[in-house]
């Protein structure tokens, strides 16, 4: 399955937090981010709304 971000929409009220990743996957998030000509930001908030949606 392949995972599509979200649409960017408007600023909401948000936290800044420090994360240390995988050099892979932070090769592969970029990917998706160019794919989808969005952030690397967005798409990682996307992936964690995704997974938090499912539980």
């Amino acid at each position: 399955m392949k995972f599509i971000p979200k649409k960017t929409k408007k600023k909401e009220p948000s936290s800044y937090k420090t994360l240390y990743l995988k050099e892979e996957l932070v090769k592969e998030i970029e990917k998706i981010a160019k794919e989808n000509n969005t952030s690397f930001n967005n798409v990682v908030v996307s992936m964690i709304e995704t997974c938090l949606k499912m539980k």
